[in-house]
């Protein structure tokens, strides 16, 4: 891991403040997120059954992620307000570890990053899933949410290890 950089979002005084991107240029930007929940394996079956009482969880867990992307601005205090041009929420199976993957994309093109657009969309999939399936299944667990890679303005590329 290297070295954090200054924290941006408090000024010298130490008060928090929105980051002021106001002179930087607009550049195509994404973020790749992605997290994962486990399960029991025979709350799986239900998933990829298509079993769920409730109905297709992954569907609504899909529409959940992308509209969470939407709001994070009014989410998480210091987030920009973005206009993004593309949302993708896929999920994956893996029933070796009893779990589902979800992963998020999140793009715009703008002044600062989609990392927490994407991050946002992940971790509310994830809890539409254990929303959807908790009257089957309260031990679930989120797990692993974390961004994946950045693409776009100043530091350019970056990609987790």
């Amino acid at each position: 891991m290297t070295e954090p950089q200054s924290l941006t979002h408090f000024d010298a005084a130490g008060q928090a403040h929105m980051v002021d991107v106001a002179g930087k240029p607009e550049t195509a930007r994404s973020a790749t997120a992605q997290g994962r929940i486990r399960m029991l394996p025979a709350t799986l079956a239900l998933v990829s059954e298509g079993d769920a009482r409730k109905g297709d969880v992954l569907g609504v867990a899909r529409l959940a992620g992308i509209m969470a992307a939407k709001q994070t601005g009014s989410l998480i205090p210091l987030c920009h307000p973005l206009p993004l041009t593309h949302v993708s929420v896929d999920f994956a199976l893996d029933p070796a570890s009893h779990s589902i993957v979800c992963t998020a994309v999140a793009e715009t093109i703008g002044r600062t990053g989609v990392e927490m657009e994407a991050m946002t969309a992940v971790s509310i999939a994830l809890l539409t899933i254990y929303d959807m399936l908790k009257a089957v299944d309260r031990g679930m667990v989120i797990e692993s949410t974390r961004l994946l890679e950045k693409r776009g303005g100043k530091s350019g590329h970056w990609q987790a290890e």
